[in-house]
């Protein structure tokens, strides 16, 4: 039965034609037993054709088969035919109109065309039951019934169609709306990994560069010092692959995992442990906290340890050797504002301008992302008189 219902509806002008045989059928064996004259019969033949054929293409020519009924109609009542079997047809095109998608003036012609049928009709020929003059009133108005039914049921089944068609537009557009939501949220969750990914393979690395360098350099002549230094790139590359652990954690399974081998995420407490730890590579740092220490929410400490971090590291990159550093955290009543300065040479400023013209300056491009992610501010530059500045505020509650 489905394969047969969806053969029905992928050939509609079939099935009309095939109902349309029959109907042809039925309105010739009406016309034949016609009570009027021989040429009122033959008269009533081009009749009967147009109706057939209202009836085999009303769904393929909706607004053109209407015409051609309303024109039988007419062509019927000036050569005082009477009714048959073929006006039926009018019932089926004033619904195929009411259903389909026509301008609304069509459809509202049908329905007064619909409306006028019958009182036209009643006029031209009477009512010749045995009926009183009010009766006949009543009779003529109650065959209207049949036309108004079929063009109500027409314009509710055109209705249905248009809501229906609205739920899919809008189910699409949902759909659509859900597709490019997950592809920001990946594309936002892709830059997230890479700037972690880059602040901890920057910061780190950069520690074991230099400490393997010094210790390469005094291992004859100092050598507990170059063991020193040895531990240092120990630690360091350990916290290195704890951090990297916690971050693939995170991708596989999509929460973060506690385990002896995952590191809790960096927080503004551990500022002053990175501090030492870049002191301890060799670049003198100044550390300064002003206000209360409180605990602030976890994007925010994240966002001010990272920009610490990266900012120490340019300074270490970029700063020179005889660069110094300086770290001060101010708590405010509303945020927590950062200051990071050197008084190294810096990097040339195409590095941090736009994205860097070589494709560098990707720890400023971060930076900036972090500090919008939490609706922060944030300044950098060089500094008057030499090195480098960074200045944030990050709010607790994002703007």
């Amino acid at each position: 039965m489905q394969r047969l219902y969806e053969f029905l509806r992928r050939h509609p002008t079939g099935v009309d034609s095939f109902w349309a045989v029959f109907f042809f059928g039925f309105s010739m064996l009406n016309v034949a037993s016609m009570s009027a004259s021989t040429g009122l019969r033959l008269a009533a033949v081009p009749v009967t054709l147009a109706m057939t054929a209202v009836v085999a293409l009303r769904r393929k020519w909706t607004q053109a088969m209407f015409w051609l009924a309303l024109g039988a109609g007419l062509y019927q009542l000036a050569l005082g035919i009477e009714a048959q079997f073929a006006d039926a047809a009018m019932l089926v095109i004033l619904y195929t109109v009411a259903a389909g998608d026509l301008p609304r003036w069509i459809s509202r012609t049908a329905l007064g065309v619909g409306l006028l049928a019958s009182p036209l009709y009643f006029l031209r020929f009477g009512v010749d039951k045995g009926l009183s003059k009010p009766e006949s009133v009543l009779f003529a108005l109650f065959v209207i019934v049949p036309f108004a039914l079929a063009w109500v049921a027409g314009d509710s089944l055109r209705t249905r169609r248009a809501y229906y068609a609205q739920l899919i537009e809008r189910n699409e557009r949902l759909e659509n709306q859900r597709e490019a939501q997950a592809k920001v949220a990946v594309a936002a969750e892709r830059a997230r990994i890479a700037r972690e990914l880059h602040d901890v393979v920057a910061h780190n690395v950069s520690v074991m560069v230099v400490q393997a360098d010094g210790a390469a350099y005094v291992m004859d002549v100092a050598p507990e010092q170059a063991k020193e230094a040895l531990q240092t790139i120990s630690g360091t590359g350990r916290q290195a692959l704890a951090e990297m652990r916690r971050l693939l954690g995170v991708l596989r399974t999509g929460e973060p995992q506690e385990s002896e081998d995952y590191v809790p995420q960096p927080d503004v407490e551990q500022i002053e442990v990175l501090v030492e730890q870049v002191r301890a590579a060799g670049l003198p740092v100044d550390f300064e906290v002003e206000g209360a220490p409180r605990k602030l929410p976890s994007g925010v400490e994240l966002t001010a340890y990272r920009i610490v971090q990266e900012a120490l590291t340019n300074t270490r990159k970029h700063g020179g050797p005889e660069a110094r550093a300086s770290v001060r955290l101010v708590y405010f009543d509303d945020g927590l504002g950062l200051l990071v300065e050197d008084d190294g040479r810096g990097a040339a400023h195409e590095l941090y301008e736009d994205g860097g013209a070589d494709g560098a300056g990707h720890g400023l491009i971060g930076m900036r992302e972090r500090i919008g992610m939490v609706g922060g501010t944030l300044d950098t530059g060089p500094r008057p008189g030499g090195g480098f500045r960074i200045s944030a505020l990050l709010p607790l509650k994002k703007s």
